[in-house]
């Protein structure tokens, strides 16, 4: 660690954190900040994922969390709760907290369907 590091408080040295994002296909990956969405780091890295609406609420972006872990500066992002349970994420609205692994497979489950049984 540098003097500069050594010297940085925490909170500076966490933000300046660069995680490695790639897919499970073994395809494209891209590195993303703490404090920048999913979505905006592939596009700015050159790799188009689905997007709509930018803000959670369309889940065109829907995609599967296989390993690392993810944050949201909102309360609850537009995911049922099975979902979220299941690894679904909106990366146009989740920040990585560790290096990630995505399934761009979308969910084929009828989670109301479930429910009933």
């Amino acid at each position: 660690m540098s003097h500069e590091e050594r010297d940085a408080p925490a909170a500076a040295r966490e933000s300046a954190a660069v995680f490695k994002v790639q897919f499970e296909d073994g395809g494209d990956a891209f590195t993303v900040g703490p404090d920048e969405a999913l979505l905006h780091a592939a596009a700015r890295a050159g790799i188009e994922l689905p997007s709509s609406c930018r803000n959670g609420t369309c889940r065109t972006c829907m995609c599967q969390l296989v390993s690392g872990e993810v944050g949201y500066k909102i309360r609850w992002p537009g995911l049922l709760p099975e979902e979220k349970a299941a690894g679904w994420i909106l990366p146009c609205i989740a920040h990585a907290q560790s290096d990630l692994v995505l399934r761009r497979d979308r969910p084929r489950i009828d989670w109301r369907h479930q429910r009933d049984q």
